[in-house]
């Protein structure tokens, strides 16, 4: 692996994303100024002042879960015993009424209804604020259809929150993205890397080609963000690189297509990267209701269930929002004043 800060090319080729690149430093107008530094005062009182009140936040959000029972009458493709099988764990599966479908799968029975452990997130269906697609992370016999459902939905990012296998040698992820070596098959589906960069925060940006073999199409170019640094069921000792992956994310045009987000369930990480990501674009673009995180995680958990699983990452989503909006104020204060 190159050595941080470090980029090595793979294979040459036209990209919308340079190896040599920084994370963006917005330019931003005095009014989204104005919402960050309202936005950032309102939670920094909240985070100071009344500490208590965000774990006592954390503890209506799960007496409101979703139950068992509930949750298993709203996942009926999920359990279809073609599908079972698909499914990393058994108690983490998408609604049927959000569940991302395949037009193309290779499970082509009727009543698998082309399955995949993958749900749609969003809060709005304003153009200017992203979607995502929320899933865990591919196994071995499920890494075609995760290709399949990037080609589909045309998603322009893959932000990986997980590594292969965790410190207790156990599987939290199928190989499905490492093509150093040249061209990588899966079944139909064909990826290529680019470009290869390790950055300071330690997260690995990969350029990949994806295409259908068969296909004369030009093929999908995808930026693969891993952070493997990211504990299971915890949070990085940092938000430094979380708060890069917004900066790299946030020039990409929400019209562009899906954002894939996973971890290895999809819904703990997963869940935290998202609530970041929507909260601090939806603060730049006005909507203070942004500030309310109890009912953008109730959002996404009706939508994917159990995002945002645990106390800890609660709070470490006020943490990054705050230090991501004080690091704007202090980067449009400092051009103000050069």
């Amino acid at each position: 692996m190159s050595a941080a800060g470090k980029s090595r090319s793979v294979n040459s080729g036209v990209t919308s994303v340079s190896p040599s690149d920084s994370p963006s430093k917005l330019t931003l107008s005095s009014h989204q100024i104005k919402y960050c530094s309202q936005a950032l005062a309102f939670l920094k009182d909240k985070k100071i002042n009344h500490r208590r009140s965000l774990s006592h936040e954390f503890d209506i959000l799960q007496a409101n879960r979703m139950r068992a029972l509930e949750g298993e009458n709203r996942c009926s493709v999920a359990y279809n015993s073609n599908n079972i099988s698909k499914n990393r764990y058994t108690d983490v599966v998408p609604f049927d009424d959000n569940r991302v479908v395949l037009n193309s799968c290779k499970d082509c029975r009727t009543s698998s209804k082309g399955y995949i452990n993958a749900s749609f997130i969003t809060t709005s269906t304003s153009e200017s604020i992203s979607q995502f697609i929320a899933t865990q992370g591919p196994m071995p016999h499920t890494c075609e259809d995760f290709w399949e459902m990037v080609l589909q939905y045309r998603c322009p990012v893959i932000v990986m929150l997980t590594r292969l296998v965790d410190n207790y040698k156990t599987q939290k992820c199928g190989d499905y993205f490492q093509a150093e070596d040249g061209q990588r098959e899966f079944g139909k589906i064909c990826i290529r890397t680019k470009w290869i960069k390790t950055t300071r925060t330690s997260l690995v940006l990969r350029s990949l080609e994806v295409k259908y073999k068969e296909s004369g199409e030009p093929p999908l170019n995808v930026l693969h963000v891993l952070y493997p640094e990211w504990p299971d069921h915890g949070v990085p000792q940092d938000t430094l690189a979380v708060r890069e992956i917004w900066r790299r994310l946030c020039t990409v045009p929400p019209t562009a297509g899906p954002i894939v987000v996973h971890c290895s369930a999809g819904i703990g990480r997963t869940g935290t990267y998202c609530t970041v990501h929507n909260t601090i674009q939806r603060i730049l673009a006005g909507d203070m209701s942004a500030l309310d995180l109890v009912r953008t995680i109730s959002i996404f958990r009706s939508q994917r269930m159990g995002m945002v699983q645990t106390k800890e990452q609660y709070i470490y989503c006020y943490d990054a929002i705050i230090e991501e909006l004080q690091d704007l104020i202090s980067e449009y204060n400092g051009r103000m004043n050069s």
